[in-house]
């Protein structure tokens, strides 16, 4: 093991450096004497594994791991309980709360090493299936269900802030006849290039690019006003143009391009947030009608 960093939490120095000198240079050890500084590491260096003893002082190590499974950031990091009580409650009321795992005192070096392992192991497997469930498997970017929770999630943070949420839709033009003179190879490549040049503009951490479905795709723009959201619509208009992939059965331009509807609002409790997707979906239609390869927005009012 290389690179990976332990939180080890113990209020005993000495039971510390032991377990630091099982890993040696493997793994980077991070260390706290308390509980109330384990959740404070831990929710600001992401440690791949925590080594939490049961029996200390202030906060126990049962309340530590109840609290670091009830927040967002620390919840997914596994937990290995280290302690010198030998009783079958003591462990089932860990696995309750959500360990991962039990190392007994004296600590073994062999064992506890190969546990963590494990649960590095496990836990870069469970990462990756995650990944593979919010994205879609052709272009590389979020998938339609990755879109969902990410629009319920912004909307209602949005409903707090107040602040302006803004959706594009964008939809590749005559793409079935893209298909149907080019073949089936060639488009998915299509796809796969107006994908990336999406994901070239869309780089805040905090905007999601999603394939919506066939030749649609979708972006999330918190904090974003329309203005900025048709800023951005059009440098992704230009981005596709300027990739030059020949259509000949295109009615818009010789080359591929997209179609493109913006839909910006202030977000209402107890409206769907389907509706940002209804509004963008009518401008769509709206620039395909108007010619398309052109940014259609909301009315003035």
């Amino acid at each position: 093991m290389t690179q990976h960093r332990i939180l080890v939490v113990d209020d005993q120095r000495t039971n510390i450096e032991l377990i630091a000198g099982v890993f040696g240079d493997d793994c980077e050890v991070l260390f706290a004497l308390n509980g109330e500084r384990a959740l404070a590491i831990a929710a600001t260096e992401n440690p791949q594994v925590i080594l939490l003893d049961v029996m200390m002082p202030e906060m126990d190590g049962y309340e530590v791991c109840r609290r670091l499974k009830a927040e967002r950031l620390t919840r997914d990091i596994p937990v290995i309980f280290v302690t010198a009580l030998d009783d079958g409650e003591a462990e089932t009321r860990g696995l309750e709360l959500g360990a991962a795992d039990y190392v007994a005192k004296p600590v073994r070096p062999a064992v506890v090493k190969v546990r963590v392992k494990n649960q590095i192991e496990l836990k870069a497997a469970r990462e990756q299936l995650t990944r593979l469930a919010i994205t879609d498997g052709l272009t590389g970017l979020s998938n339609r269900r990755c879109f969902d929770e990410a629009l319920a999630m912004e909307y209602a943070r949005h409903i707090r802030s107040g602040e302006i949420l803004s959706l594009i839709l964008l939809d590749i033009d005559h793409f079935k006849a893209f298909n149907d003179t080019y073949g089936h190879v060639l488009g998915d490549d299509c796809l796969r290039r107006v994908a990336r040049a999406i994901d070239d503009v869309i780089v805040r951490t905090t905007d999601l690019a999603a394939r919506y479905g066939g030749e649609e795709f979708v972006c999330i723009l918190p904090g974003t006003d329309q203005a900025g959201a048709v800023v951005i619509a059009e440098k992704i208009r230009q981005g596709i143009m300027d990739l030059a992939i020949p259509h000949r059965a295109s009615s818009a331009e010789a080359c591929v391009t997209a179609s493109f509807g913006v839909s910006s609002a202030r977000c209402v409790p107890g409206e769907s947030a389907l509706n940002l997707v209804a509004h963008a979906d009518e401008r769509l239609y709206a620039a395909k009608a108007g010619g398309r390869n052109r940014v259609e927005t909301e009315p003035s009012t």
